[in-house]
Formats: structure tokens, C-alpha cells, sequence
């Protein structure tokens, strides 16, 4: 009987495990953020003025990465949320995303110019969603995402209330575009770490362009660059994550610079980038991330996320062109 005990129980355990691990490895759906922030308002009897949009958006992204199914994994130390890495890679570049709309709310969009003073809320705001990604000692990283929270609700209602004209979000071109430079380097970084799943030698183009530029030691006139294969599927997701977090963001702010847009001629642009990065979003219809060799007999998932990603990024380049035009 003791026998049939000590391996009957590992073995339940092992299926229970197996079963959460599957279930856990899931990753949250789209939602409508415009349609979000219009209850948030109601719900907390606000108006619904220039930012509150993107503010009520930013907030209900850090919630639905902490409150997903199975919650937060990324600082989880326990079975089975420690043996999943596909979640947490997804988990970082979803707050790379927040992490970068976040100070650029507190740098740009809440300030009129260099000179005039940062906005107390998200100025507390920002380096709360900049702490450690990983960390399950308290506090932990969830408490402080939420003490991140706690400031842009404090935010949004300043923004909301007439009477409190110091909380301001400047929907200008060159705010936007400000934005947009960060983010078309973070979708070309990914770009090439996703390209980088089957190797290929690149000529070293570090300095071309400026016959005067230098750099810190010299590089080899060609690079061999290949992600390694524990790396393909966490560069995937993080991917993934990072994508699903812009087009929520970028509908948002759809709203407040719609005007911007409009006058630029731009508003279609806009919306070809998020249906650009809304194919990145397509189920993955593969047991795992396949790594095929290029034009090979199998798939390569990383080669077409990265296509999707560029196409979006080719688009953004062309948006900040035509925003910075007078």
C-alpha cells in the first residue's frame, strides 16, 4: 500500500502540474480600449476630455497583465508558474510597452514645453512600473504596479476635473512623434532578434552614413547573427506581448490626437499600422514555435512575426515623416 502511495502520489501530482502549466499558458485576448476608458468614466463619474482615453487605456493594460489568468508569473518561484517561461517573456514586453508610455506621459505628453514643471503623479508614476520585473521578495512587483496604478488613477482625475488645470495632456505632432521614435526602436530591435531565428552573416553597417562617426572598439567588417534555440520562443513572445500591448495603446491614442492626424492626413497611416501589428496576434496553430530554415519544408513563426512587426515599423517611419512636416 506505502509502495503504491509513494508512486501514486508524484504521479498526481505531475498530471495536476502538467494540467496548470497548460492552462496558465495562455495569453489574454483584445480588448476594445476606447470602449474601456468609456466605462471607466462612467463608472468613476469623470469627463472625458484630451488623455483620459490613453490614461484609462495604460491603466487597464497593467491590469490585465497582472490579473490574467494565473496572475503575474514573471517573479513566481513555485511550480508550476516557475516552469513556464513562454508568459513571463510575454509579461515583459507588454511592460516594456507600459514602462515607455509611462515616462513618455510624464516626460512629453503632460508637459508644454522643456522648461515647465513635471506632473507630480506620473512623475511617482513612472519609476514604480520601472522596478525590477522579477522580483517575488515584497515588496513585490505586482505591489508596486499597483502603487503605479494608484498615481494614474490620481492622474486621470486631475485630467478629468475642470477645476484642476495643473494635470494637462498636450496632444501635439510632436509629442506623438516623440513617442513613435521609441517605439519604431523597439519594433527594430525585435525585428532583427526575430530575423535572427535561422543565422545570417550582415555586413557591419554600424557607421555608414557619416564619414566622421566613431565608435568605442572596432567590429568586424561582417557579424554572424544567430538567436540562440533556447532564445527563439522567448524572443516570440516577448514579441507577442510587446505587440499586443501597442495596439491597445495606439487605438487609444488614436482618439486623443485624432485631430493632429486628421489635419495631417494621417489617420489612415494610423490605423494601417495597428492592423499591421494586429496580425501579429493570429492563434499560433503549432504545439511549439517552429524554427524552419527559411524557405524550408517547415514553418518559421519567428520570420513571419518579424515581417508583420516591419511592415508596421516601415509605416511608423513614415507616420513621424509626415507629422514633423509643417
Amino acid at each position: 500500500m506505502k509502495r503504491k502511495l509513494l508512486i501514486g502520489v508524484p504521479a498526481v501530482l505531475l498530471v495536476l502540474c502538467g494540467g496548470l502549466m497548460f492552462w496558465y499558458n495562455h495569453e489574454p485576448d483584445i480588448f476594445d480600449p476606447v470602449e474601456r476608458a468609456h466605462l471607466h468614466a462612467q463608472a468613476h463619474n469623470h469627463a472625458e476630455v484630451t488623455g483620459t482615453t490613453t490614461t484609462a487605456a495604460l491603466l487597464e493594460v497593467v491590469n490585465v497583465l497582472d490579473n490574467k489568468r494565473g496572475g503575474y508569473m514573471s517573479n513566481d518561484i513555485m511550480p508550476p508558474w516557475v516552469l513556464l517561461d513562454n508568459i513571463p517573456n510575454w509579461e515583459f514586453g507588454v511592460l516594456t510597452q507600459v514602462r515607455d508610455l509611462a515616462r513618455a506621459m510624464r516626460n512629453d505628453f503632460s508637459r508644454s514645453q522643456t522648461q515647465s514643471a513635471e506632473d507630480p503623479d506620473l512623475s511617482q508614476a513612472d519609476p514604480l512600473f520601472h522596478y525590477s520585473s522579477d522580483r517575488w521578495l515584497l515588496p513585490a512587483t505586482e505591489g508596486k504596479h499597483s502603487e503605479g496604478m494608484e498615481y494614474l488613477e490620481a492622474y486621470l482625475t486631475r485630467l478629468a476635473d475642470p477645476n484642476q488645470p495643473s494635470a494637462q495632456f498636450y496632444a501635439r505632432a510632436d509629442n506623438l512623434s516623440d513617442w513613435l521614435s521609441l517605439v519604431e526602436k523597439r519594433l527594430g530591435s525585435l525585428s532583427q532578434r526575430l530575423s535572427a531565428s535561422v543565422g545570417q552573416q550582415r555586413l557591419n553597417t554600424d557607421l555608414a552614413g557619416d564619414a566622421e562617426a566613431r565608435q568605442s572598439t572596432a567590429s568586424p567588417g561582417e557579424i554572424d547573427v544567430k538567436t540562440g534555440w533556447f532564445e527563439i520562443d522567448d524572443v516570440f513572445y516577448e514579441a507577442r506581448g510587446s505587440t499586443w500591448a501597442l495596439i491597445h495603446l495606439l487605438k487609444a491614442l488614436e482618439v486623443d490626437f485624432h485631430e493632429v492626424l486628421r489635419k495631417k492626413n494621417a489617420l489612415i497611416s494610423f490605423r494601417q499600422i495597428i492592423r499591421e501589428l494586429e496580425s501579429t496576434q493570429d492563434p499560433l496553430r503549432a504545439p511549439m514555435v517552429l524554427n524552419g530554415n527559411k524557405f524550408g519544408a517547415f514553418a518559421n513563426h519567428s520570420l513571419v512575426m518579424a515581417n508583420y512587426i516591419s511592415r508596421a515599423n516601415a509605416a511608423i517611419i513614415d507616420l513621424r515623416f509626415l507629422l514633423q512636416q509643417g
